[in-house]
């Protein structure tokens, strides 16, 4: 077991090297300079799409526009938001914040293709919910020769979704629960079977209006809870951004500054964790914005890219400065979960311990609900549709499972997974970027409203 578990830590580190970092980096790149920083530019616009779309009343599709994004920043905002940047703090210093900021600017184009080439691309069966995202955006956009990679697109995600998806996030719920609330693993391992049995056995439509209900409210109470945070400490802000910036771009001030952090490092782990927070590049969630009723599929890429934004522009950023105010936090010796309940609860008192661990318990209850529809949905690829009640049964059983069992290993077979499963999708989006620069065209020339 030890000499499988220092494999794959070898095999993750080498995949989330400079190879596949690079590539994030020059796909989001490429993208913003082709679409002519459509970030940027159409950035109210995605505002205004992303709320109208709360009550989209296009036929096609099966849930509106404002639902695809709440149902995909359920599978990103959460623990990659609080506990993946302690982590990236405590691996990559400060600097890496500013690295995370930029991946998130670049990855909202990546989004935006993805997105608009899963709508260009879906299946409408009718009778049958709306399929889409890398496997078939591949399927139908490239040539037979590579039309193997939706398959192993498929095959990784739908693995993938087993580890990140669903063993993690039970077993994270299971163990701060019981250690913050005493309650026994095999008991928190029932209870999720049946409340996630409950929302994903009515398919996307059920997902959708779940997290319609759920992410915003409670996005917006924790971060108004880091808000209040900075409030109390806000003297200490000019300085924070001074240490996170001269540790981004100051060789001298990252070579002999805490921790012996250097540029590379923050580099390495702020774009790792940014692509991990927001899932740009992966491909994940063109799978919830295919199901979009959306009347372009430029303007289903408008509201996705909002995804990056929110997730890492602003929950990132709220999290890395409460993280910073705490006196001594790159030598805490504390695990990266603990690191953001202690740092919160300095400021806001002991509670906010608690207030924390509940905000992870959700958010990873959230996770488990979009990453079920995104494992059906590449096991319904591979094997047809008659495979999705047996999927959801699989799920509900590796959920209780998980609740009690350790992980480390789940935890470094998923990072491989997902780092394999970029690299058809990444291809994909180079392939088919004409594609997507000729319908971007098409709806800034007509104007869609």
């Amino acid at each position: 077991m030890d000499q499988t578990i220092t494999f794959l830590q070898k095999l993750t580190a080498l995949l989330w090297g400079p190879a596949l970092i690079t590539l994030l980096f020059a796909c989001g790149v490429y993208l913003t300079l082709r679409l002519g920083g459509i970030q940027i530019r159409f950035f109210w616009r995605a505002i205004k799409l992303t709320f109208r779309g709360k009550r989209a009343d296009y036929t096609v599709g099966d849930i509106t526009p404002y639902q695809s994004l709440t149902t995909a920043l359920a599978a990103t905002i959460g623990t990659g938001n609080i506990v993946g940047v302690a982590t990236a703090l405590v691996l990559g210093g400060p600097g890496a914040i500013v690295w995370m900021w930029a991946t998130a600017i670049l990855g909202m184009a990546t989004k935006y293709a993805e997105a608009l080439l899963a709508v260009h691309y879906r299946d409408l069966a009718p009778g049958e919910a709306v399929q889409g995202g890398p496997m078939y955006y591949i399927k139908k956009g490239l040539s037979t020769r590579w039309h193997f990679l939706a398959g192993t697109f498929a095959f990784l995600a739908m693995f993938a979704s087993f580890g990140a998806g669903n063993s993690i996030q039970s077993n994270a719920i299971a163990e701060v629960i019981r250690d913050d609330f005493h309650v026994n693993t095999h008991i928190t391992g029932l209870v999720l079977v049946v409340l996630i049995g409950m929302v994903i056995v009515g398919g996307i439509k059920s997902i959708g209006a779940f997290t319609q209900k759920l992410i915003p409210p409670l996005s917006i109470i924790y971060f108004l809870s880091g808000i209040a945070v900075l409030i109390i400490q806000h003297q200490q802000i000019p300085a924070l951004f001074h240490l996170i910036f001269s540790h981004a771009f100051d060789l001298h001030a990252a070579g002999g500054g805490i921790a012996g952090f250097t540029v590379a490092t923050a580099i390495r782990f702020g774009v790792a964790r940014g692509v991990l927070s927001n899932e740009a590049g992966l491909g994940t969630a063109a799978m919830a914005h295919a199901a979009a009723k959306a009347k372009h599929p430029a303007e289903q890429g408008l509201v996705a890219m909002m995804g990056p934004f929110l997730d890492t522009i602003i929950v990132c950023t709220v999290t890395a400065l409460v993280i910073l105010m705490m006196p001594n936090w790159n030598q805490s010796g504390l695990d990266a979960a603990i690191l953001s309940a202690n740092a919160f609860s300095i400021a806001l008192g002991p509670w906010a311990k608690y207030y924390v661990s509940a905000v992870l318990i959700l958010f990873a209850f959230t996770t488990l609900i979009t990453w079920s529809y995104y494992g059906e949905r590449c096991a319904q690829y591979l094997f047809g549709p008659n495979i999705r009640k047996p999927f959801k049964l699989l799920w509900l059983v590796v959920i209780f499972g998980s609740a009690s069992t350790s992980l480390n290993l789940v935890w470094l077979i998923s990072d491989a997974l997902n780092a394999l499963m970029a690299i058809p999708n990444l291809f994909a989006l180079f392939m088919l970027s004409p594609m997507i620069f000729r319908l971007t065209s098409e709806y800034i020339t007509r104007k869609m409203d």
